[in-house]
């Protein structure tokens, strides 16, 4: 090993199926806030409070589960993780006018830096990453965009 360390924080909560997405969501609100994402990249808590949103859905409406909701910042990346006990991994289907529902994992998609599910011994985890805008560069003059 190189002798790096990575410094990163994190916090865990569980949400039973009658605790609500609203719970999950004003959980991870506190912890944005806290992190200072609120204030310095509000457009991009937002979409991380829309990944919450979905991803514990998914976990209480398709698994018919409690959640496991994570999320751990490691100085470049904001990791939201949900854990359900459903063996049976995501998948995207395609948008329909006929349904009101099934286009969650697109949003994630649409939202977060990367995302991926994997299995685990007692059900799956589902993982959306966000990072940070990067800083204008020094110089740079955002009225011409």
């Amino acid at each position: 090993m190189s002798g790096a360390s990575v410094r990163a924080v994190g916090w865990a909560r569980s949400l039973p199926v009658s605790s609500g997405v609203r719970t999950a969501r004003e959980w991870a609100r506190g912890h944005l806030e806290d992190l200072g994402w609120t204030t310095s990249w509000p457009e991009t808590a937002d979409d991380v409070l829309l990944t919450v949103s979905e991803l514990v859905t998914n976990a209480h409406v398709h698994a018919g589960s409690s959640a496991q909701l994570v999320m751990t910042w490691d100085q470049r990346c904001l990791h939201v993780s949900v854990h359900d006990s459903s063996p049976h991994l995501p998948t995207p289907r395609p948008p329909s006018a006929g349904r009101t529902g099934g286009r969650g994992l697109f949003l994630v998609d649409a939202l977060a830096d990367t995302w991926q599910a994997h299995p685990c011994p007692d059900g799956k985890m589902v993982t959306a990453c966000f990072r940070p805008p990067e800083p204008d560069p020094p110089g740079a003059d955002r009225s011409e965009a």
